[in-house]
């Protein structure tokens, strides 16, 4: 597996996988790929970087994150459909923590609690839980 790290020429790509990272974890992010490209676009213009993970010349896994003085917030790991259950997110994350990010910073990801297989992932490459985040959707509030 190789890599590199994304570039404004790389949002189109970017949009359309955020798009299927939403859907697979069922995510209530209404964005349009043409959306979620502009989304892309602004954060790599700003503070996050997004490392492409290639293999054969076809991309099959990409990392969103931004690093701050004491921690690395990975925002989006994605491993495209139809390569999954094959290592690769484990692999993307060696690289990274080996290769990529500094060795004296804390990691952090947020995972939809009901999305068991990501849990089940981050749980068994290291990361540990630290919070839980609860909501009262306005519907909830209203008492409907």
């Amino acid at each position: 597996m190789t890599y590199r790290r994304a570039t404004s020429a790389d949002c189109s790509l970017l949009g359309e996988l955020n798009h299927q990272l939403i859907r697979d974890q069922v995510h209530r992010n209404p964005m349009t790929v043409p959306q979620l490209e502009q989304r892309m676009r602004g954060w790599l213009e700003g503070e996050y970087v997004a490392i492409l993970f290639e293999e054969g010349g076809e991309v099959v896994a990409y990392a969103l994150y931004r690093e701050q003085p004491d921690e690395i917030y990975l925002r989006q790991l994605f491993v495209v459909r139809d390569r999954r259950r094959q290592g690769l997110g484990k692999q993307a994350m060696h690289l990274l923590r080996s290769e990529i990010w500094p060795k004296t910073k804390r990691l952090t990801v947020e995972v939809l609690v009901a999305n068991a297989a990501a849990v089940a992932f981050w749980r068994a490459i290291g990361y540990r839980d630290y919070s839980l985040k609860l909501e009262i959707l306005p519907k909830d509030v209203a008492g409907n």
